[in-house]
C-alpha cells in the first residue's frame, strides 16, 4: 500500500498501571501491521520502556514531538507529559489513571489539527482510586461534536448496543422512554448502513421483563414504551422488530437474523455477548465525526506485567477502526450529490411477518419461572 494511503491510527496508552503497552507491543509484533496502517502512540517513553523490560518483550518505537514529524512503517510515540509516574503493575491508582486522560485530551487535540483518521484508546477502568464517567463518554464530553452518539460492543457475530449505559438496574424502567429507544435504534441503524456497509438492516429490540411482559403480567414497559418505540421506528421506514425475551432471543438463535441488536441495560447486552464471543471484540463509539474504537478486556489490572494478555482484541479494534474509515468514505461518497427519485417506494410489510413473535395460546402450559 501508499504510504500516502496508509489510515493514521492514533492509540492511547491507557492506565499505565495495566495492561495497555503490553497489547501494543505485542499488536504490532506482527510486522503485517505497519503494511496496513502508520500507528501513532499517544504515551510516556519511560513508562513504555519500563512495561517492555518488566515483559521482555522487543519493541522498537520513534518518538515524535509533534503530529507534523509522523513516519510511515514505524511505531510513532509522541509523549504526552514529562514528569516522572510511579508504575506499579496492576495496582489501582489516581496517578495511572489520570495518566490515561492526559493521553486522551493529546490525542484529541492532534485529531482537531487533522493529525490522525481513527483512534483506539487502551483499556482504562474505574477502580476504588480512580473513577471517571468511562472513555467513551469521556471522548463524547471532550470531543464537543454536539452529535448524539451510541456504544456499540461488536464481534465476529453480533452488534449489540445499549438503550441505557451503566445504570443501577432499580433506575432502568424508569430511564426508558420512546423517545430514549427510537434516538438509539435511529443511531444503531444508520451506523449499521454507514459504517459496516450493510444496506436497510434489521434491528432487533429486546424486552425489558421477563417473557416479555407477558401481556402486562410481569410489567408493561412492552406495551406502554418499548412497542410503541418500535412503532416508531417503522414509521420511518427502520425494520425493527421486537420486543424479544432476551432468553428466548439467544436461546433459540433468533440473533442470527439481524444486523443489531439493542438491548435495555448492560447485563442484558453484555453476558450474552461475552458468551458468544470467540475472539476479540470491540467496543465502537458509534454516531461521531471521530472513529473510535477499543478493545473489549475486563481484566486489565488483573493480569498486568504477567504477560498473558492477548492482543486479539486490540488488533481487531484496530481492523475495525480501519475499515470504518473506509467504509464510510465509501458511503459517503455517492450521498454527497445524490440522484432524485422518480418514483415512490412501496412499503413491503412481508419481513414484520417473518419476524414477529408469534401470539400465545390462552390455554398454554404454566412455567415453573
Amino acid at each position: 500500500m501508499n504510504n500516502k494511503n496508509k489510515i493514521r491510527v492514533a492509540i492511547t496508552h491507557g492506565d499505565t498501571n495495566g495492561i495497555g503497552y503490553e497489547l501494543i507491543f505485542k499488536t504490532f509484533e506482527e510486522p503485517a501491521m505497519l503494511e496496513l496502517c502508520t500507528p501513532i502512540i499517544y504515551g510516556s517513553p519511560k513508562v513504555a520502556t519500563y512495561h517492555r523490560n518488566a515483559l521482555g518483550i522487543e519493541a522498537n518505537f520513534t518518538i515524535i514531538k509533534d503530529i507534523n514529524e509522523v513516519q510511515p512503517d514505524r511505531i510513532n510515540f509522541i509523549p504526552v507529559f514529562d514528569e516522572e509516574i510511579k508504575v506499579e503493575l496492576g495496582a489501582p491508582t489516581e496517578e495511572s489513571g489520570n495518566a490515561g486522560l492526559v493521553a486522551i485530551d493529546r490525542a484529541l487535540e492532534d485529531y482537531r489539527a487533522g493529525g490522525f483518521d481513527v483512534l483506539v484508546t487502551a483499556p482504562l477502568n474505574n477502580n476504588e482510586n480512580f473513577q471517571f464517567s468511562g472513555q467513551n463518554r469521556y471522548i463524547e464530553d471532550h470531543l464537543c461534536a454536539e452529535v448524539p452518539s451510541i456504544s456499540v460492543l461488536v464481534n465476529e457475530k453480533l452488534r449489540i448496543a445499549l438503550a441505557t449505559r451503566n445504570l443501577p438496574l432499580k433506575q432502568v424502567s424508569a430511564s426508558l422512554s420512546v423517545e430514549r429507544i427510537t434516538k438509539s435504534g435511529k443511531l444503531l441503524y444508520n451506523s449499521i448502513m454507514r459504517d459496516f456497509r450493510i444496506s436497510n438492516p434489521r434491528l432487533a429490540i429486546l424486552a425489558l421483563n421477563p417473557k416479555a411482559g407477558d401481556n402486562g403480567l410481569l410489567g408493561s414497559e412492552e406495551q406502554e414504551i418499548i412497542t410503541p418505540a418500535i412503532e416508531a421506528l417503522a414509521g420511518e421506514g427502520i425494520q425493527a422488530f421486537g420486543p424479544y425475551p432476551a432468553d428466548k432471543f439467544f436461546g433459540d438463535s433468533y440473533w442470527e437474523q439481524f444486523d443489531g441488536i439493542l438491548a435495555m441495560y448492560y447485563e442484558q447486552g453484555l453476558t450474552p455477548f461475552r458468551a458468544l464471543t470467540v475472539e476479540g471484540s470491540v467496543n465502537y463509539l458509534a454516531g461521531l465525526p471521530l472513529i473510535c474504537t477499543a478493545p473489549e478486556i475486563t481484566d486489565n489490572l488483573e493480569i498486568a506485567g504477567k504477560n498473558i494478555a492477548d492482543p486479539i482484541s486490540m488488533r481487531h479494534a484496530i481492523y475495525l477502526a480501519i475499515d470504518t474509515f473506509r467504509h464510510r468514505l465509501e458511503y459517503d461518497e455517492p450521498m454527497r450529490n445524490p440522484l432524485q427519485k422518480l418514483y415512490k417506494e412501496r412499503r413491503d410489510d412481508s419481513e414484520k411477518v417473518r419476524f414477529s413473535i408469534p401470539k400465545r395460546r390462552d390455554n398454554r402450559e404454566g412455567s415453573n419461572d
